[in-house]
């Protein structure tokens, strides 16, 4: 295949919202409440709700900008690329990048939309609906065809969860962000039949469990004078413990429908994991007493488990191993894992590298995606202007230089110091 070729659908992007998404969704009694998008002296832009103040770290929002630039300091919405936040540019954004679609998780409110769990239940409930309604109607609205729609959950709430699945899924919406474990936000984990009304929404609905890697906010805390590589390299690890907790769980027995995604997880450990649940099942099933229907672990994980990767050259190789229908590829805009603009180039490599079939490739590219997300691109925009090579032509003349964006450029000592600090606080906080 021909890298032009390629249709590429990204089921792991990020929304840096924008200022106004509250104003056309939330009822009016609520506005004067909600969280509010407020420009400190410093220069930096911040969410602010309530007593909570939300900053957006630069490595969240740094597509086309220097490596220089990378970093865990504050910004300002001034200090980012436009698409990061505008629809319009975003989609712009994407034809450079020849991406026909993409998924997009929030970013303030948290991937479980945990800061909008308030003394007030029924503002609570607003908050949520406004925000899915302003991310369905206007950010996926704008552009039929190019996002796949994805919901935030009330996850204080198993029964009104359940409710919103409903809701936005009779929108279109099959995608559901959640955490990666409950327990660790206060609430039932994933073993506690709590949750079950969540189960049978999203089975019913065939809306898919999104589950990201941090959602939980609970990420692995390295030695106090560790370097910031530690952590980085640690936080897709989570997401191996998640797919063990909801692997064993009794939901993937009862619920022969339920669809979990591991966004942005990577795939190069999954075949270890297969053979590791397999062996474990084999020796320890006849006391724990696990059930899986006559079937291997592994074969379950394979009915219930989407995979997701950027740039992973080993799982690509182990694909087979892996399932190569439970593969989809993601982009990671506007985050520093990400390989925009030049994705279809560094993805194309991998495939060559490995000789895979065209057929491979459009699974793991869209083919999955779409059947997972009960998603088709193809109403909207048809194939031959789908392509890599068709989006990059639409998008000639669009500005994707690297290019410095910062108010004050930080030198790395002191971003090294700040993260350290950070670092101390935090292994003194979980003591």
């Amino acid at each position: 295949m021909d890298r032009d070729d390629l249709v590429l659908i990204s089921v792991d992007d990020h929304i840096i919202e924008p200022p106004d998404m509250f104003v056309n969704h939330l009822p009016e009694r609520y506005k004067d409440d909600a969280p509010q998008l407020v420009h400190q002296d410093d220069g930096t832009d911040t969410w602010t709700f309530r007593e909570t103040v939300i900053r957006t770290a630069a490595l969240n929002a740094v597509a086309g900008r220097p490596k220089e630039e990378y970093g865990l300091e504050p910004q300002a919405l001034d200090e980012i690329r436009p698409g990061c936040y505008d629809v319009n540019e975003r989609v712009a954004d994407m034809n450079a990048g020849g991406i026909l679609a993409q998924m997009n998780f929030p970013s303030f409110p948290g991937f479980a939309a945990r800061l909008f769990a308030t003394e007030d239940a029924d503002f609570s409930l607003a908050l949520v609906r406004a925000y899915n309604d302003w991310h369905i109607d206007e950010w996926c609205g704008a552009h039929p065809g190019r996002f796949i729609p994805m919901a935030i959950p009330v996850i204080w709430d198993a029964e009104l969860c359940a409710a919103e699945v409903r809701r936005v899924a009779a929108k279109g919406c099959h995608s559901l962000t959640f955490t990666e474990n409950p327990a660790v936000l206060g609430y039932p984990s994933f073993h506690d039949p709590y949750w079950n009304p969540l189960w049978r929404a999203l089975s019913d609905t065939h809306t898919v469990l999104s589950v990201h890697i941090g959602s939980s906010g609970k990420l692995a805390i390295p030695a106090v004078d560790s370097p910031p590589d530690v952590m980085i390299t640690l936080q897709p690890m989570n997401i191996v413990s998640a797919a063990a907790d909801l692997l064993w769980s009794q939901p993937v027995k009862d619920f022969p429908d339920l669809k979990i995604a591991l966004s942005e997880g990577g795939t190069g450990w999954i075949p270890y994991f297969l053979e590791r649940v397999d062996r474990t099942f084999e020796m320890h099933a006849a006391w724990t007493l696990q059930d899986f229907g006559g079937k291997l672990p592994s074969e379950v994980f394979r009915e219930h488990f989407l995979t997701c990767f950027i740039s992973d050259p080993m799982g690509v190789k182990l694909r087979h191993e892996i399932g190569i229908d439970n593969i989809a590829w993601e982009c990671d805009y506007p985050h520093s894992d990400s390989m925009w603009p030049e994705a279809p180039e560094e993805l194309m490599g991998v495939m060559e590298r490995f000789d895979v079939s065209d057929s491979d490739i459009d699974k793991m590219t869209h083919e999955n995606a779409m059947r997972w997300y009960s998603f088709d691109p193809f109403t909207h925009v048809p194939r031959e202007q789908a392509t890599v090579g068709a989006l990059r032509k639409r998008a000639e003349g669009h500005d994707v230089s690297i290019q410095s964006r910062s108010h004050r450029l930080i030198e790395p000592a002191e971003k090294l110091e700040a993260y350290r600090s950070r670092a101390r606080a935090a292994t003194g906080a979980a003591r």
